[in-house]
């Protein structure tokens, strides 16, 4: 379990642990939802990470070419 505090402006401050166990940065965002439980935090992906691999696998080459350039090798 986690405790957390809610400064004056409404700011809340995650513990360090749970950043690191969300891998969490400065400037991410997180999704707080509602449930019949409780709340549940989650990670809001950037879902534009992945624009530049769509169609990637539709070329022609070889496999190790394209492993690679996924490695950005």
């Amino acid at each position: 379990m986690y405790r957390a505090k809610i400064t004056a402006k409404g700011q809340l401050t995650l513990p360090r642990d749970l950043r690191a166990k969300l891998g969490l940065k400065t400037g991410d965002y997180i999704k707080i939802k509602e449930t019949k439980e409780g709340y549940v935090l989650e990670k809001e992906l950037d879902e534009g990470r992945f624009r530049k691999y769509v169609g990637l696998l539709d070329r022609k080459g070889d496999s190790g070419e394209i492993i690679k350039e996924l490695r950005g090798e």
